[in-house]
């Protein structure tokens, strides 16, 4: 019977061909006896400068099958293996109630795309209605008209067309959310053209550059199977009768509707305060708020791998930055959406605004790294109403447009002249595809978020000399790295409370944080619809 063995090393000059002679080793057997071996996790551990090598985790098949294997396992500790037994797969349980009208799916980002792939598969055809545009058409409104002539496009731009935000993003897959389902998320992925490596690697990625072909082709195989998927349809209006969802308008269209799986995304602004209009219940929630913070990808690779730096088994390198207490008795300040040989993206549905967000490609080439380095606003500082901290956002938005002429460029700061309160000036370079104008951040940021960076940048740079130096580029803000409202739904059954029949889903409606947890939440209340409706 297979098994796992876990915690293998091997250094950074050993490839991985080495695996089963170190198998062989750890289970005192020839190589010989490792009839068959699979990696199923792999590692950089680089908590040493000195000492920099890959953990792995592998699945492993011996000659003599379950006696040898069985004998073997008894001389290690419990933590070094696992038994592996497959589970029996077994099919949802289709509900009972009738299904009146198909299920419809409200946005296409993550958790929409992967609501409407799990009801395909299991046979229920659901329709999805996405306000922007299909993934080609978005390209080309991005490229052309809003980087070359500043044609802005409020349903047809970074947020809003076929996979969401998460179209143009790093495409990390990381999550700190251990769930059963992220190994189902990452093997669909994979199944619609990801790298295998994502399904090993510890922090895996997918790349802005290859995002794009996955999120048409996962949208095939939902048209295959029976779904339908309209851009360009942006829901206006609900109608709710008897605390039951009774009809959406697409546009001057009435439509009837079954269940609907609410999956709008944290920048549809307009939405939620449509759906407050009409008494769906919301809720204001922490949300975060801050800057990018830019550096040359070379010197961050410094800071991780020491003298090993440029190595050809060392990828762009990454980070995870917290300084404690930086906010006072509020908490810290943070990074956030780390970006290995990135870029700065803008990331406005609608004209007039500036934020900012980070993307990286597949090979994560660029010559610079970024990340938000963000703290947690509660909601209180934004006002009393659920809907207070989108207007807090975009008050901050509207500055750092208003602050660069409305030009479009992102404000910027060197950080040493932003921790002095001076100008910054001389020549300036960053990734943002619409250009960077010298901007004193501190008139476009909220005190408590200046104040913060203050006392949290040196704390950064004694751990990493450089962090708060000469070619640490600043700009912002940063103001989409959660939503600030959760329509709230019942635990168990994943309906908005008061509407039967609405299924609020993914980062919009406040239930996930990225691509993977976004996905989980759309994936699990897709089996929610089922097990409640028998298909038609």
């Amino acid at each position: 019977m297979p098994f796992l063995l876990r915690n293998i090393r091997l250094g950074l000059e050993e490839p991985e061909e080495a695996l089963p002679a170190r198998v062989a080793a750890r289970l005192r057997v020839p190589s010989t006896a490792v009839r068959a071996y699979a990696i199923v996790h792999r590692a950089l551990d680089a908590r040493r400068k000195d000492d920099l090598h890959f953990r792995y985790q592998v699945e492993v098949a011996l000659d003599g099958g379950e006696p040898r294997e069985r004998t073997c396992v008894r001389r290690l500790r419990p933590a070094e293996f696992a038994w592996l037994r497959a589970a029996p797969y077994q099919a949802p349980e289709e509900g009972q109630e009738p299904l009146v009208n198909r299920p419809i799916v409200v946005g296409f980002g993550p958790a929409g795309m992967f609501a409407a792939l799990r009801l395909a598969e299991l046979g229920y055809r659901p329709l999805v209605l996405e306000r922007g545009q299909a993934v080609r058409r978005r390209h080309r409104d991005i490229l052309q008209r809003y980087y070359r002539f500043r044609e802005f496009d409020p349903e047809s731009n970074l947020l809003f067309g076929e996979g969401g935000a998460g179209t143009y993003s790093d495409g990390k897959l990381y999550t700190r959310v251990h769930d059963p389902l992220t190994k189902e998320i990452l093997v669909r992925l994979y199944q619609h053209g990801a790298d295998p490596d994502i399904l090993v690697n510890a922090r895996p990625h997918i790349g802005s550059d290859r995002l794009p072909r996955i999120c048409w082709r996962i949208r095939e195989a939902i048209e295959r199977l029976g779904g339908e998927v309209r851009f360009g349809a942006r829901v206006e209006d609900v109608r709710v009768e008897k605390d039951r969802l009774a009809g959406l308008r697409v546009g001057d269209v009435w439509w009837e509707t079954g269940p609907v799986l609410l999956g709008i995304g944290h920048s549809a602004r307009d939405t939620y305060r449509m759906l407050d209009r009409r008494g769906v219940r919301l809720e204001a929630r922490p949300f975060q708020i801050g800057v990018r913070i830019e550096h040359p990808q070379a010197l961050v690779d410094r800071w991780q791998y020491g003298a090993a730096a440029g190595h050809s088994r060392l990828g762009p390198a990454e980070y995870h930055l917290v300084a404690k207490g930086a906010c006072g008795d509020a908490g810290d300040l943070f990074s956030f959406c780390m970006c290995p040989g990135g870029e700065i993206l803008p990331t406005n549905e609608s004209a007039g605004l500036i934020a900012t967000n980070g993307a990286s490609r597949s090979r994560r080439g660029g010559r610079y790294a970024n990340s938000g380095l963000v703290i947690t606003v509660d909601p209180s500082i934004a006002g009393l109403s659920a809907l207070d901290g989108l207007a807090y956002q975009e008050r901050w938005e509207r500055l750092a447009y208003e602050a660069t002429a409305g030009t479009y460029r992102v404000p910027a700061q060197r950080a040493t002249d932003f921790l002095a309160d001076r100008a910054s000036d001389g020549a300036l370079e960053t990734s943002f595809p619409l250009g960077a104008t010298w901007t004193r951040l501190r008139s476009i940021l909220p005190a408590e978020v200046a104040e913060a960076l203050a006392r949290g940048l040196p704390m950064l740079d004694g751990r990493m000399p450089g962090y708060a130096g000469a070619d640490a580029i600043l700009t912002g803000p940063e103001t989409r790295a959660s939503a600030p409202v959760r329509i709230v739904r019942d635990p168990e059954t994943r309906v908005a409370c008061g509407v039967d029949g609405l299924y609020p889903i993914g980062e919009g409606a406040g239930y996930a944080g990225g691509i993977i947890s976004a996905a989980i939440d759309g994936w699990r209340t897709g089996g929610a619809v089922v097990a409640r409706f028998r298909r038609p």
